[in-house]
C-alpha cells in the first residue's frame, strides 16, 4: 500500500474506461475513497460500482462541489484525466480547436482554480494530469491535440514550480501509444506511431504509483520518451527532420 493515498479523497475524471477507470481501481485498491467521473452516467457508475466508489457523472470541468461533498468536505487527489483526441491541421475547424483547449487545458485550470486555496491552508494536495507524450513531443495528424497537450503539460510544471513548497504535489503522464478507445479513434496516424509500443492502461496507472512513491513530477510509462524528448531539445532541426519523415510516411500510406 501507498500511504500518501491510503483513505485520501481522491476525484478521477474521464474515468468511465481507459486510462481513467485504471487509475480509479488503483486508487480504490490502495485503500483511498474515490469519485469517478464521465461524461457517461453508465460508464461512471459501472467503474464505480466495481470499486466501491462515488459516481459524479456531467463535465470534468464542474464537478468539485459535488465530489468535495461526495467525499465529505475534502479533494486530497484530483487526477485531470478528462481528455479529448482532436487530429486536425491548423485548418480544423475552430470549434474542433476550441473544445481540445477547454477539455485539455480550461479544464485543468478550472480545477485548479476550486482547489489550490484548500491545499495551501491544509498544507497538503495532490494533482495529477494525464498529459500524453504529445505534450512533451508532438503528434503527427493532430494539431489541437498536440497544442493543447503541451499547454497540459506547461500547467502542470507550473503549478509544480508554484506550489510545490507549500504542499502541493503535482505529476504529468506523459505515455504514447495505451490501449484504448482514444488510441482506436487516432486512426492511421496512431496505427503508424503508437499502436507498436503501446500499452495496457494499467501499465500506466502502475507508473503513476511509482512515480508517487518517488515523488516524480514527470512519469513517463514509456521510459523511450526520455530519450527522445533530450534529442528534441538537444538537436531540435534533426529531430523535426525524423518526425518529417514520419509525417511523409504516413501521408504516402493514406494516398494509397
Amino acid at each position: 500500500m501507498v500511504e500518501a493515498v491510503q483513505d485520501a479523497g481522491v476525484v478521477v475524471t474521464g474515468a468511465g474506461g481507459g486510462i481513467g477507470a485504471a487509475l480509479a481501481r488503483r486508487f480504490a485498491a490502495e485503500g483511498a475513497r474515490v469519485v469517478v467521473n464521465d461524461l457517461d452516467a453508465g460508464r461512471a457508475k459501472a467503474v464505480a460500482d466495481e470499486i466501491g466508489g462515488i459516481a459524479v457523472p456531467g463535465d470534468a470541468s464542474a464537478v468539485i462541489t459535488e465530489a468535495r461533498d461526495a467525499l465529505g468536505g475534502t479533494v486530497d487527489v484530483y487526477c485531470a484525466n478528462a481528455g479529448v483526441a482532436s487530429g486536425g491541421s491548423e485548418a480544423a475547424d475552430e470549434a474542433v480547436w476550441a473544445l481540445a483547449w477547454d477539455v485539455n487545458v480550461m479544464a485543468h485550470v478550472r480545477a485548479a482554480h476550486e482547489l489550490i486555496p484548500d491545499w495551501l491552508e491544509r498544507g497538503h494536495g495532490r494533482f495529477v494530469s494525464t498529459v500524453s507524450a504529445a505534450g512533451l513531443l508532438t503528434m503527427i495528424g493532430a494539431a489541437p491535440y498536440s497544442v493543447t497537450k503541451h499547454g497540459a503539460y506547461a500547467f502542470a510544471e507550473w503549478l509544480s514550480l508554484t506550489y510545490r513548497h507549500r504542499g502541493v504535489k503535482v505529476h504529468a503522464i506523459c505515455p504514447q501509444g495505451v490501449r484504448t478507445d482514444m488510441l482506436t479513434a487516432s486512426g492511421s496516424a496512431g496505427e503508424l506511431v503508437l499502436a507498436p509500443t503501446a500499452i495496457a492502461p494499467e501499465d500506466v496507472a502502475d507508473a503513476l504509483f511509482e512515480g508517487i512513491e518517488k515523488d516524480r513530477f514527470l512519469i513517463l510509462p514509456h521510459p523511450e520518451v526520455a530519450g527522445y524528448y533530450q534529442a528534441r531539445a538537444a538537436e531540435p532541426d534533426r529531430w523535426l527532420r525524423g518526425m518529417n519523415r514520419l509525417q511523409r510516411q504516413w501521408e504516402e500510406g493514406t494516398a494509397r
